[in-house]
């Protein structure tokens, strides 16, 4: 028996992994090694923009080692290599790559200068991408005393032997009216030119796709999930900014509109701007954390004037506006519906034993996309199954999926692309049965979510100083989760937004307007994963007069038959069914039937 569905849209499941390719394409590397007079190579996963979502033409690290997760970095040396992914990825970077030609190691427990330190040879020449690397980076990295390595930089050396390498994207351009960006690009630059004077700043230039993309009111399709135009950016502090794009991509209309406020400049013609700015001696203001190391050299030997720092769009564009917020209870409204629809035939069809992982993740994504606003998910769906819970930021693949067994537990991490906003869900699911041990762990993860949900916090109060409250109650029997609680969230934009997150290292003031993820979770390796996840909005508390406190985005059914009620406090439980009962009210008009019986019995009061 099998449930007929139609094709994805916006993912593949394909094994675009093979460790086999792994071995040959690391000899073709080091031959170039030896071509070039290096001892090693380093390949990160970026590209010149430095966003989150890369091209296919920019996968570098995934051609090379087949690892495919969204942070990591490998060094090739000449008889030895190295890829490093953080905790989300411990699982799934050996299962990607040839690991008897590369040692998997996870920050930041392991550190890549030690590992370039003892591997390779006293005064080892290392080359790399100075387009591909921020100034920061190549900073701790030259702190490797130099008679054990030197940087070499220079042309990209996967380039050269990636034979079949897909074109650059030349995705449709989007303009964005005032009616959902809220403010005017116009209105943005007068902002921004005024914050550059104040600093002395001659000019600004900006390498992010996100924040260019905010800035200028554009939106694009040239990288999966995240709808932004890949582009470069200077903003002198009087005149037009140069936007540095693709003219392929703008019609005449978006070009006449554009040119109003902005210098439209090739792309190709952004290394000879940042030249003439050196040439100039003008002071330039850049993010070392963001920008390519390149950047700074050629600003740097032209004669520029450097001011190093955070690049000033990102507080802006995290504090939403009421247009941007309005715009993003919209997209949560829609996926609500979708999510409803979709958890109703999840429950339909889960006690059968026919449902795939790969199933599962079509069926959401076809629920989605009945709502004709939606362009693109916001990442690739996470629908694991049992033990594939377990693995944080799991991608199933033809090669992994599996049959969901009843009484397993399934955890489906998923988002959209609304025109109106984006939107990120987790939900952990009862599948016919569920142990003890699960719903004790599943409770305590609950439980952590709403003590970050209901909390009245003082400004000043940073994401740093909320995490230890959505671990506690694993902590109180010796549990914990390896990743943040949460992070930022862009308004049609990047689903991981700077620079607030909630998480032990992070110290940026949390802010009226901003939006965040909450997701605590618990993963048993092997044996299943756990994780319940809403965004929210931070707003003026209701309760104390300059205090802040959170409202929830998100509009969809926490799954109650995982719940050890009696562990709940009269507080926590006053709030799930207070939440259930808004989701009712706000999701239930758009269903009938069946669905919206099921939603009526999911939103039961406990």
């Amino acid at each position: 028996m099998r449930i007929e569905l139609e094709p994805t849209l916006y993912q593949s499941f394909e094994d675009i992994s093979n460790p086999a390719n792994v071995a040959p394409r690391v000899a073709a590397l080091r031959k170039k090694l030896d071509e070039n007079g290096l001892d090693a190579f380093l390949i990160p996963l970026a590209d010149a923009h430095r966003g989150e979502s890369l091209p296919n033409s920019e996968q570098r690290l995934a051609y090379i080692t087949g690892f495919t997760g969204s942070a990591g970095i490998a060094i090739v040396a000449k008889d030895k290599a190295a890829l490093f992914v953080d905790g989300r990825y411990t699982i799934q970077g050996p299962a990607q790559t040839d690991t008897n030609i590369f040692e998997v190691l996870k920050t930041p427990d392991d550190k890549l200068n030690d590992w370039i330190t003892q591997n390779l040879p006293a005064g080892a020449k290392l080359g790399f991408d100075p387009w591909l690397h921020t100034p920061d980076e190549v900073k701790n990295l030259n702190k490797i005393p130099e008679e054990n390595c030197t940087l070499v930089p220079g042309n990209n050396l996967v380039d050269a032997i990636w034979g079949d390498r897909p074109q650059p994207p030349k995705g449709e351009v989007e303009l964005l009216g005032p009616n959902r960006a809220g403010v005017s690009r116009e209105d943005k630059l007068i902002y921004l030119q005024k914050t550059l004077n104040e600093e002395g700043a001659d000019n600004l230039v900006l390498t992010l796709p996100d924040s260019i993309n905010w800035l200028f009111n554009i939106r694009g399709r040239d990288v999966p999930n995240t709808p932004v135009v890949l582009s470069f950016a200077i903003v002198p502090k009087t005149g037009k900014p140069s936007l540095f794009v693709d003219r392929e991509k703008l019609n005449a209309t978006q070009m006449d509109q554009l040119g109003a406020v902005l210098n439209i400049v090739p792309a190709d013609q952004f290394a000879a701007a940042l030249k003439t700015l050196g040439a100039n001696k003008a002071k330039i203001w850049v993010d070392p954390t963001s920008c390519p190391n390149a950047v700074l050299e050629i600003l740097t030997k032209g004669g520029a004037n450097l001011i190093k720092k955070t690049d000033p769009n990102m507080l802006p564009k995290a504090i939403k506006n009421a247009a941007e917020l309005a715009g993003m209870r919209e997209a949560h409204r829609l996926d609500g519906i979708a999510m409803a629809q979709f958890l109703c035939w999840f429950d339909l069809h889960c006690e059968t034993g026919i449902l795939t992982e790969i199933d599962i993740a079509t069926s959401l994504e076809a629920f989605r996309r009945k709502e004709k606003t939606l362009v693109d998910i916001s990442f690739e769906t996470i629908s694991g199954s049992g033990p594939n819970g377990a693995i944080v930021h799991y991608r199933v693949t033809n090669s992994s999926n599996r049959k969901l067994v009843p009484g397993e537990l399934m955890l489906v991490d998923s988002g959209g692309q609304y025109l109106s906003g984006t939107t990120d869900i987790t939900r952990t699911m009862f599948t016919g049965s569920v142990t003890k041990e699960q719903k004790d762990r599943n409770t305590r993860v609950l439980k952590g979510m709403i003590a970050i949900t209901v909390l009245q916090f003082l400004p000043n109060t940073t994401g740093a100083h909320l995490d230890i409250l959505a671990r506690q109650f694993l902590w109180q029997i010796g549990l914990n989760y390896n990743h943040g609680t949460g992070h930022g969230v862009g308004a049609f934009l990047s689903v991981h937004e700077g620079p607030a997150s909630i998480s032990p290292l992070n110290n940026v003031k949390l802010e009226k307007g901003m939006i965040l993820s909450n997701e605590p979770g618990f993963y048993l390796e092997g044996e299943y994963g756990i994780r319940i996840e809403n965004l929210i909005h931070i707003v003026d508390s209701e309760i104390s007069d300059g205090w802040l406190a959170f409202e929830t985005l998100t509009l969809a059914p926490i799954d109650t038959r995982l719940i050890e009620v009696n562990m709940l406090t009269e507080i926590e439980r006053d709030w799930l069914n207070a939440y259930h009962t808004r989701v009712l009210k706000e999701i239930g008009p758009s269903l009938e039937g069946d669905q919206l019986a099921w939603l009526e019995k999911a939103t039961a009061a406990i």
